[in-house]
C-alpha cells in the first residue's frame, strides 16, 4: 500500500473505522454472549475469570479475550452463532453514533470505499457491515470443526494493534490510496498512524 499526500486526484479514497467505541457506544462482544448463551451466560464469564487472569498476565489483552472465548465457545453450534450473530448485527445499524452515521454517508457520497477493521467478531460484524453499506468487513473469526461446532480458538490473531494494520495493508494492495481512519483507542493507533486523515473519536462523543 501507497499512502499518498492528500488532495492527488490519481487515488481512490478509502476510509477504514473501528468499531466498539468508534461507530457505536460501549462494548458489543459481551451483549452478543448473553445474547447466544443466554442465562450460561455470566456463570460462564464468571468461571473463566482465573483463566483470563493468568492469560492477560502471560499474553495481555489479546490472550484473556483468547481465553474467555475458549472456555465459554467451545462446542456451540455454529448455526446457532451465525443465526444470532445476523440479527445482532443488523440491530446494531440502530446504534450507530449520529455523528458517525454523518461520516459514514459522507464518504459514501464521495465514492470511498468503507471498510470496517474491528477486533470484534466477525458473526456479527459482517452482517452490521453489509447493512451499514461497508465494502469489506476485517474482523476476529472463530474456528470451526469438522461437526459444525466452534473449537474455542479463534481463526487467525486478533484484529486488534498492529494486527489492524497489518490486515488493512493487505486489504488496500499496492495501489495509492488517499486513506481516512477513525478510532477510539490504543488498539486502534497503528491504523490511525497509516491514514492521510486520522481521527480520534471520543468516547463520550455523539
Amino acid at each position: 500500500m501507497n499512502i499518498v499526500p492528500a488532495g492527488d486526484p490519481d487515488r481512490p479514497g478509502v476510509a477504514a473505522f473501528d468499531f466498539d467505541g468508534t461507530l457505536v457506544p460501549g462494548d458489543s462482544l459481551a451483549p452478543f454472549l448473553h445474547r447466544l448463551l443466554g442465562s450460561r451466560a455470566l456463570p460462564a464469564i464468571g468461571a473463566s475469570a482465573p483463566a483470563m487472569l493468568a492469560a492477560y498476565r502471560h499474553a495481555g489483552r489479546d490472550g484473556a479475550k483468547a481465553a474467555l472465548l475458549a472456555r465459554i465457545l467451545a462446542g456451540v453450534e455454529v448455526d446457532a452463532v451465525e443465526r444470532h450473530g445476523r440479527s445482532y448485527g443488523l440491530g446494531l445499524c440502530r446504534r450507530i453514533r449520529p455523528g458517525m452515521r454523518q461520516r459514514l454517508e459522507w464518504h459514501h457520497r464521495s465514492g470511498h470505499r468503507l471498510i470496517l477493521v474491528s477486533a470484534s467478531l466477525a458473526a456479527y460484524l459482517e452482517p452490521f457491515g453489509a447493512a451499514a453499506g461497508f465494502d469489506e468487513v476485517i474482523a476476529t473469526r472463530l474456528e470451526v470443526n469438522a461437526s459444525g461446532r466452534l473449537t474455542g480458538r479463534l481463526l487467525g490473531a486478533n484484529v486488534r494493534g498492529q494486527e489492524k494494520a497489518l490486515r488493512l495493508r493487505a486489504a488496500l494492495g499496492d495501489r495509492p490510496v488517499e486513506l481516512w481512519a477513525y478510532g477510539d483507542s490504543a488498539g486502534d493507533t497503528e491504523m490511525l498512524a497509516m491514514a492521510n486523515h486520522p481521527s480520534r473519536v471520543s468516547r463520550r462523543s455523539r
